[in-house]
C-alpha cells in the first residue's frame, strides 16, 4: 500500500506541473483600474 501512495503522489505532482506550465503560475484575477479624478471643469467653458 505505501508503494501506490508514493505512485500517487507522483502523479499529483506531474499533473501540477502540467497545470503550471500551460496556464501559468497560481492563475490570479487582474487588478481593478484606479479611477483618477478628472477636473472637466475648463472643458465646460
Amino acid at each position: 500500500m505505501d508503494y501506490i501512495g508514493k505512485v500517487l503522489e507522483k502523479i499529483k505532482e506531474w499533473a501540477r506541473r502540467l497545470i503550471e506550465t500551460l496556464l501559468g503560475p497560481d492563475v490570479q484575477p487582474e487588478p481593478e483600474p484606479i479611477p483618477i479624478p478628472v477636473d472637466d471643469s475648463g472643458r465646460r467653458r
